[in-house]
């Protein structure tokens, strides 16, 4: 018997050890072939239902707060944060 390991990563995606068929709610099938595939779960991927880490963009600019928040609100929409693209 084949074990099939999934993990929640809080605020994150669902970890699963591939590789995976996905049923989507309208009878679609997205597969990967990957030996593990993390599963979106904020729904914010351009990739939906694999994640593409957009997670990450928003739970960091969420957490701008302070003075330097509010002093440059537009700060975090033109700040590049290199590790919010990195997988």
């Amino acid at each position: 018997m084949t074990t099939t390991r999934v993990q929640v990563v809080p605020g994150g995606p669902v970890l699963v050890s591939g590789p995976v068929s996905i049923e989507m709610p309208d009878g679609e099938v997205v597969e990967s072939d990957r030996f593990m595939v993390a599963i979106c779960t904020c729904r914010r991927s351009d990739a939906y239902p694999l994640c593409d880490t957009s997670h990450r963009r928003c739970r960091r600019a969420g957490r701008r707060t302070g003075r330097a928040a509010t002093a440059n609100p537009g700060a975090a929409a033109t700040t590049s944060d290199p590790a919010a693209t990195t997988p």
